[in-house]
């Protein structure tokens, strides 16, 4: 049977017996499907199908997907010119290349890949401008310190408590003179600078 979708192999078992009474014949019945690439080219699936590990007969989307790109033909030429152990990750590669061209049929998996390039450098822009605003806090806050450190030092001995009043107060001009402080403007070439490398 040239088109039929399944194959029926009978197997007999029977009991030898020492007297005239033969126990009932049993039959057993396995059913073996083809695999989904012959079910779709309708051709007998052979016991040695180099299709059948990679497609297997409950998902045909998957074969259908990369017969539509690839060709069954050229399918099966790539996979028999390839060691056993490749050719599983070589049909992955095939059936997701084929669903990246009936998606994007002018780019394929270059599209896919340039916008994922992309992504990764406007992600990688953003990190730059992040540890540039980190950097520039941080030298804010040296400032700030090293600013107070010489205040504190140029007055003569006064108690804690005046101490604290007048870093309140030099904290408090510091901030009202450098209220933008964090403003984009003032990041200056750190921004321009790739910090990750």
């Amino acid at each position: 049977m040239e088109g039929s979708d399944t194959t029926t192999v009978t197997t007999t078992v029977t009991s030898p017996s020492s007297s005239s009474y033969s126990p009932p014949q049993s039959t057993h019945h396995v059913v073996i499907s083809p695999c989904a690439a012959c079910k779709i080219l309708r051709r007998r699936c052979v016991e040695k199908c180099v299709l059948a590990p990679y497609f297997p007969p409950n998902d045909p989307l998957k074969f259908t997907t990369a017969h539509r790109v690839f060709g069954a033909s050229n399918i099966i030429k790539f996979l028999q010119e390839l060691p056993e152990p490749q050719r599983a990750d070589a049909v992955s590669s095939m059936v997701y290349e084929a669903n990246a061209r009936l998606r994007d049929p002018v780019y394929g998996c270059a599209g896919a890949i340039c916008q994922l390039q992309k992504q990764v450098n406007e992600l990688q822009e953003q990190l730059a401008k992040a540890q540039a605003e980190i950097v520039n806090v941080q030298c804010q806050n040296a400032n700030l310190m090293a600013l107070f450190c010489m205040e504190m030092s140029s007055q003569p001995n006064t108690s804690p408590n005046d101490n604290q009043h007048s870093f309140d107060n030099y904290f408090a001009t510091y901030l009202s003179t450098n209220a933008n402080f964090l403003d984009e403007n003032n990041l200056g070439s750190l921004c321009e600078q790739s910090l990750w490398t």
